[in-house]
């Protein structure tokens, strides 16, 4: 006896069954927040640097105050890149036809005219050092930035007893919210970053600071013997600082990771990531930078490993979740604040929650941000 099997109903049944992904069209606005530019060193040069951001672009200059100011780019007169001009005083001038804008974005003079247009003006915009990294204010209101949404400055940054930064920075095909998404993402660490055996992972959510503490085995940064610990907290919507405790060639190794970004436009972003390191009591200032160099190096090849998923992902508004995921969900509900009118933040979003997934750790780190004073 036989059967036979209709194949294109039964084409048919698994394609009515298949599970269709959706995705709302993507914000009309860019985050709320301070946004890194990179290392301030880079726009203290006495040259105007053009970046492109939030989808337009901006000249970032030092003047001769010692100043660091951030304007809209484009001439309002015929417009030129201010950022291929030069720096003159505290302005900067247009290499197009001369006209000088001030660090407030009016326009101060006009060489060859006696008289200057009253809306001859551009954008200024908020910035702030921390942590010899500068950062740009975005807000599609206006409001200025208020302190609590500070990044915080870090007592290591200049110590002795830890290297500087090691700054890389790529540009991603995709929307920032693949990025952030990580988070929360527990599922990824052992096919992307070989880190098969966490035993805790939890997430804070609090105001505009969220937090992922984790613990696990990673051969390559916490060793086999010992579990990498992390404690990484977003400042605001596109600033990770994360405290990591691991392990290379058997030596205990204390590090921080910088994670940012910087949209260019809604399916471009800036990516930043950076390292320091300890230095070990007791090895040369040779041996040390040589441990140091070995580790950021370790530390970047995991991190790059997420960068061929992100630019070949598609944007997923209803992921279909299973157990052990994390709380996905969650964090893209802490993270939509930052699009939303700052007096629309629903006000529970204050409070804090925290969820945990224990794995068999007997005792896991203290529940709290990361460099919480």
């Amino acid at each position: 006896m036989s059967t036979v099997i209709n194949s294109s109903r039964a084409t048919q049944t698994a394609q009515q069954a298949a599970y269709e992904i959706q995705a709302a069209p993507l914000p009309d606005r860019y985050a709320r927040g301070w946004h890194c530019l990179g290392l301030a060193s880079t726009f203290r040069d006495g040259e105007p640097h053009s970046v492109s951001a939030f989808g337009t672009r901006i000249v970032v200059f030092k003047g001769e105050d010692e100043q660091l100011r951030a304007l809209n780019a484009w001439c309002p007169h015929m417009g030129a890149d201010l950022g291929i001009g030069k720096v003159e005083g505290n302005r900067v001038v247009c290499r197009f036809h001369g006209w000088a804008f001030g660090g407030n974005g009016s326009c101060e003079d006009i060489p060859y005219s006696k008289t200057i247009p009253p809306k001859a003006r551009v954008r200024s915009w908020p910035l702030q050092e921390r942590n010899q990294l500068l950062f740009i204010w975005n807000d599609v209101e206006g409001n200025p930035p208020p302190p609590e949404q500070d990044i915080p400055q870090l007592p290591q940054v200049g110590s002795p007893e830890w290297s500087d930064w090691s700054l890389s920075q790529w540009v991603i095909d995709n929307n920032c919210r693949e990025l952030v998404d990580n988070l929360s993402d527990l599922a990824h660490f052992g096919p992307v970053h070989g880190s098969s055996n966490v035993k805790y992972f939890a997430n804070i959510f609090e105001g505009s600071r969220a937090t992922q503490v984790m613990v696990g085995i990673n051969e390559r940064l916490g060793g086999t013997r010992n579990h990498l610990t992390t404690v990484a907290t977003y400042f605001g919507p596109a600033t990770l600082l994360c405290k990591m405790t691991g392990e290379s060639d058997g030596m205990p190794i204390e590090s921080i990771l910088l994670v940012t970004n910087l949209p260019i436009d809604q399916m471009h972003f800036q990516l930043g990531f950076g390292v320091m390191v300890k230095r070990i009591p007791g090895l040369s200032e040779e041996q040390n930078q040589a441990m140091i160099k070995h580790y950021v190096d370790l530390t970047i090849q995991a991190f790059t490993e997420d960068v061929a998923v992100w630019h070949n992902k598609v944007r997923v508004d209803n992921p279909l979740l299973c157990a052990g995921d994390g709380p996905i969900l969650q964090l893209r509900n802490w993270y939509s604040q930052f699009y939303t009118d700052a007096d629309a933040v629903p006000a529970d979003l204050a409070q804090r929650r925290v969820v945990e997934i224990n794995l068999g750790l007997d005792a896991h780190p203290e529940l709290q941000h990361a460099f919480q004073h």
